[in-house]
């Protein structure tokens, strides 16, 4: 079998899909316009991700507020918030450039998702002649939903997490059962809690073991032969062409993170500026046997907040750089980031989303190609 590679989940929004947005948030059209807008989006994007040669597509996240809400409200701007939340929670993240993106904040309980992924993935199937694979999000970050301190009145901690993994373990099963051939799981806040933001809150709180414990507590409910299937996907953030927490080293975050016993692992690297060490590290720390499913790294080799379309050759590189630390049988490729997390983003490295999201399909298909090359290099094509 050749490498395996693989997209993060999401793709820039069409200018027109976030004006229409915009619209709906304004209550200038209605809800079978704005599905009109995202049917048309989704389609293209699978359509154009198939013709990548891409062995496993997904509809790029084009019905998803973000990758982080898409539970919660029906926009980015909370129109259709879900029960028992407010608008005004914590910062997730700010970015480099100054900008955050925030969550609701949990008032009271049971916590229950309003929209499960499945139901995005039910849509994307119907259009797509490959597999498809899903992302969903963290327990780990909707554990951001509850308070820092203190209790919601009537509602205790202990019984805000039993209903969050009870939901997250529900999203994933229900996407499996769906069809999705593989299900990612965005940890994108892992890198972030090493970071110690003075001006976010929860950086400084050590929380990264805790969020590697929540997440196997999920992870842990499913067999081996399932979590050959369910992954991690990690990054330093990308929104707005901007990161969160790229100057966080990896050397705090891998030994931690590989300790989940998920069978796949979706990083950042092509952004890295010391690859090699990377991916020395990734080979020390990532298990042949994680609870009874090898641990495969797929390694970043595109990186969507830079418009310049790396080639085959480059993927290939450093693929076979990597394959000195991490075995083949246990190597693949894919995006550093997904190429739009948020809905809205104007993408203004690349001049507008619609070019950026031609250049995000460039890039898929080199990233393809040269995964297809050093496959033959590796002798396992």
């Amino acid at each position: 079998m050749p490498l395996p590679t693989e997209n993060v989940g999401s793709l820039p929004r069409p200018a027109k899909l976030q004006a229409a947005l915009a619209d709906y948030d304004a209550g200038k059209i209605t809800h079978e316009q704005l599905k009109r807008e995202q049917d048309a989006a989704c389609r293209d994007s699978i359509e154009r991700m198939e013709a990548s040669g891409s062995p496993i597509v997904s509809d790029g996240e084009q019905r998803a507020s973000s990758f982080a809400t898409y539970p919660l409200t029906d926009t980015l701007a909370g129109t259709g918030l879900a029960p028992n939340l407010a608008a005004d929670g914590q910062y997730f993240a700010i970015f480099t450039d100054g900008h955050h993106r925030q969550l609701p904040r949990l008032t009271g309980g049971p916590f229950r998702y309003k929209t499960y992924a499945a139901e995005y993935l039910k849509e994307a199937i119907k259009m797509a002649s490959k597999p498809v694979k899903q992302a969903v999000i963290a327990p780990s970050m909707l554990f951001l939903l509850y308070p820092l301190d203190g209790e919601v009145k009537g509602y205790t901690r202990e019984q805000f997490l039993e209903d969050l993994c009870n939901e997250c373990e529900k999203d994933i099963r229900q996407c499996f059962a769906a069809g999705a051939a593989r299900v990612s799981i965005d940890f994108t806040e892992g890198r972030l809690a090493l970071k110690n933001d003075p001006k976010n809150p929860w950086t400084g709180r050590g929380m990264l073991g805790q969020f590697i414990e929540l997440n196997n507590r999920v992870i842990n409910r499913f067999s081996p032969e399932e979590r050959k299937n369910i992954g991690i996907h990690t990054c330093p953030g990308g929104d707005c062409d901007s990161t969160h927490s790229a100057e966080v080293d990896y050397a705090g975050l891998l030994p931690s993170m590989f300790g989940m016993n998920a069978g796949y692992f979706l990083m950042q690297l092509a952004s890295e500026k010391d690859k090699e060490r990377v991916y020395k590290l990734i080979g020390e720390h990532s298990r042949e046997d994680a609870n009874g499913v090898p641990q495969v790294c797929f390694i970043g080799v595109i990186n969507p907040q830079n418009p310049r379309v790396e080639t085959p050759e480059e993927v290939r590189d450093d693929l076979l750089l990597a394959s000195k630390y991490i075995p083949k049988e246990r190597l693949g490729s894919t995006d550093d980031c997904g190429f739009s997390p948020f809905s809205i983003d104007d993408k203004p490295k690349h001049g507008s989303p619609n070019r950026a999201r031609d250049i995000a399909f460039e890039k898929i298909t080199n990233r393809v190609k040269g995964t297809q090359m050093a496959s033959e290099k590796l002798g396992v094509s």
